[in-house]
């Protein structure tokens, strides 16, 4: 293929050690055409990756996604704020997982951790990575801000809980929430009241989507509060205006991830 340029090991001077070299690069070439992270790829910002960071990529990635669906348009800047104990490794990758789940919530195809960067550039996004070993709350915290062309500012925040590192987005702006980041989603922010949980359940029994759970976070009685909906299937744009129509919402959408 004229898009493959083989090279020589000359680093393994035994026939075993020519076979672990030969199947190590299978298994990143597999990666690679899977679109996954390959950290030892020579054009790859990042360079090898410690265990304990490695599980924060696809996170980061739908944090992203969320942060871009919340936003509805191309954010300036997405800055990082890795906090924790895995602050005390090098997390520059995640500046560069940022971009790929932004630019794949915004309908960029084949975006790889290799290309991410020039396509960001050209749609003017950047993204920065800082890191705190303080944590409050949780033993590591992955916070997601961004900053639009308009000005208004969006955060999302994340992390992983407990021995099988579940992935959960524990709040967005000033709202707690505790949500798995499954691969259908709607958000809605509206005026608190009484019914309108009911109405949108009932909105959206009516177009035959199930909802897998529910979270309401507010900010106090009768203010705003943020309403966070995992449901099986894809919530159809006319669907979520409808439901902000007859909910009198501020904000509605409808986000749909990567697995």
């Amino acid at each position: 293929m004229d898009q493959v340029v083989a090279t020589p090991h000359l680093g393994a001077s035994t026939d075993e050690a020519q076979e672990r070299a030969g199947i190590a690069v299978a298994v990143s070439v597999r990666k690679a055409l899977a679109g996954e992270l390959v950290p030892d790829a020579v054009n790859v910002k990042g360079g090898l990756i410690h265990e304990d960071v490695r599980p924060a990529l696809p996170l980061v990635e739908k944090l992203a996604g969320v942060l871009v669906g919340l936003a509805g348009e191309v954010p300036v800047s997405i800055d990082v704020l890795v906090s924790g104990e895995i602050a005390a490794h090098d997390c520059s990758i995640l500046g560069t997982s940022v971009l790929r789940g932004a630019l794949t919530a915004l309908g960029a195809e084949d975006v790889t951790y290799v290309n991410a960067p020039g396509i960001a550039s050209e749609r003017g996004l950047v993204s920065n990575v800082t890191t705190d070993v303080v944590s409050h709350g949780h033993r590591n915290l992955l916070t997601l801000n961004a900053a639009l062309a308009s000005g208004v500012k969006i955060s999302v925040s994340g992390t992983l809980m407990g021995i099988r590192q579940v992935q959960k987005i524990v709040s967005i702006d000033d709202y707690d929430l505790d949500l798995v980041p499954t691969e259908h989603l709607l958000f809605m922010r509206y005026t608190d009241r009484p019914g309108v949980i009911g109405t949108v359940g009932n909105a959206l029994g009516e177009s035959s989507i199930n909802i897998a759970g529910m979270q309401v976070a507010r900010s106090h009685e009768g203010g705003e509060a943020l309403m966070a909906l995992t449901v099986d299937s894809p919530v159809p744009a006319d669907v979520v205006a409808h439901l902000e129509k007859i909910t009198g919402a501020n904000l509605a959408r409808s986000v749909t991830l990567g697995a």
